[in-house]
């Protein structure tokens, strides 16, 4: 892997991160009524609720990732193909 591809790589990373984690807690506030996710520290909450949060952040993070993760590789593919198109497909024109 190609140091620019590491750097896009953790960018999209994070990205896919901070994304998944502002889905969640709509999603989560939508679903419950209540604006903060319950910790599994939190012994006020009982198993099913906790154990359900759990579900869909794990869920929407695995959706979200792989989203981000095939997009990146669809871009990273054009990306390495274009330049070569495009120079191809300029020296033809003239």
């Amino acid at each position: 892997m190609q140091p620019v591809e590491k750097v896009t790589s953790l960018g999209m990373s994070l990205v896919s991160g901070a994304v998944a984690a502002a889905l969640f807690r709509r999603a989560w506030a939508m679903v419950s009524g209540q604006d903060e996710a319950p910790d599994a520290d939190d012994l006020s909450r009982g198993w099913t609720e906790v154990l359900v949060a759990a579900a869909v952040q794990g869920a929407v993070f695995g959706v979200v990732r792989a989203a981000v993760q095939r997009t990146g590789g669809q871009d990273l593919s054009a990306a390495a193909v274009s330049p070569r198109h495009w120079l191809s497909s300029f020296s033809q024109s003239g």
